[in-house]
């Protein structure tokens, strides 16, 4: 599977299922996918809903266009097509039950258009739930030039609608019209240890999110592809996790041998443990330190639920502007473990604690 591929298959299904990833929970009921191409009848009522994608590009030369259309329906079942070969100022077209597809291009301005039209007629006042039912959901489309290469979408700026043009490949031979807004030259994290359905989330988070679902959350899902997912994530273990954690990896070193490290884990990033002591103001604060927090009451609600809790001071970061932060644990919470075990701190200015 090429890199493409692999960002491409996560795509298509962002939004496909969200945590808890229980079918009964609101969000769940109906499908969250970017990129949804609906009936022209719903699309006319529902304001920001479109019936189309167009994606427009601006190409350096060429030989033959072809464009790839992927999208779901409303059971998570992918559809793919295939557009092209065509070369300049060629169209063609190819018709679905409920939807047609067009690529075509246009020597005189070096554009290439591929567009996708849902067909479906339905009655007005449909509801979101049936309208996806006719919908094409997620849609992608990749197109490739031979012996040419495209201009980045982000600079050539053309009309596209309800897609999101980028270069996709290292020789710029590759658009992918993806349905959220990326860079060009996008790629899946080389961390990453799966798609988990939410991928503009954090995934270190998501991964600690799936490890805190109940024995009842994880039997009520029925989906294999959630399923999958679920399997896969409640297998990685500390070590699999503290390779999520953005360099700080100190953590890691405490809670596997040598031996256990992936050659692609700590190698490759900075250890950051931070310092042993830091002094504010004439109070010393240690490492491994025990605090008293006064966060006071009059701020957030986690504020609010964190004043007067014990905690032990876990790291000291000085910044460039030599203020001091303090990265905490607290000492009542059940997932303390799991905190320090994976470098997930709680921060603290020294103003906001107390040694004890």
């Amino acid at each position: 599977m090429t890199k493409l591929d692999e960002l491409v298959d996560s795509l298509l299904y962002e939004g496909y299922a969200l945590f808890p990833y229980t079918p009964d929970t609101p969000k769940n009921a109906t499908p969250t996918p970017f990129g949804i191409v609906y009936p022209p009848a719903y699309a006319a009522e529902c304001e920001g809903a479109h019936d189309h994608a167009r994606l427009e590009c601006v190409a350096d030369g060429g030989s033959a266009f072809t464009a790839t259309l992927r999208w779901l329906d409303v059971e998570g079942r992918e559809s793919r097509l295939q557009l092209g070969p065509v070369g300049w100022d060629e169209r063609t077209t190819t018709t679905l039950t409920g939807a047609r597809f067009t690529l075509r291009t246009d020597t005189g301005e070096g554009v290439v258009r591929c567009c996708v039209h849902n067909t479906h007629s339905v009655a007005a006042g449909l509801d979101r739930a049936r309208a996806l039912g006719r919908s094409l959901l997620s849609l992608h489309i990749v197109l490739r030039v031979e012996q040419g290469r495209f201009i980045s979408p982000l600079e050539a700026r053309r009309e596209s609608v309800n897609t999101w043009p980028v270069l996709a490949s290292d020789e710029d031979d590759t658009i992918l019209g993806a349905a959220i807004i990326l860079p060009d030259h996008p790629e899946v994290a080389p961390r990453s240890y799966g798609n988990l359905f939410d991928n503009t989330e954090i995934e270190e988070a998501l991964v600690l999110h799936v490890h805190t679902l109940t024995d009842a959350e994880r039997a009520a899902v029925s989906d294999p592809k959630v399923q999958a997912m679920l399997e896969r994530t409640l297998a990685l273990g500390p070590v699999e996790i503290a390779g999520l954690h953005s360099g700080l990896h100190s953590a890691l070193r405490e809670v596997a041998a040598p031996a256990a490290v992936p050659a692609s884990g700590l190698g490759e990033v900075d250890n950051n443990p931070g310092e042993d002591r830091a002094t504010v103001d004439g109070v010393t604060f240690l490492k491994g330190g025990k605090l008293l927090l006064k966060p006071g009451t009059d701020r957030s609600v986690h504020d609010r639920m964190l004043d007067g809790r014990r905690a032990t001071l876990e790291r000291i970061y000085v910044d460039y502007d030599g203020r001091v932060h303090l990265a905490v644990t607290v000492d009542d919470d059940p997932g303390q473990p799991l905190m320090r075990e994976t470098g997930r701190y709680l921060f603290f200015f020294a103003d906001e604690v107390q040694p004890l």
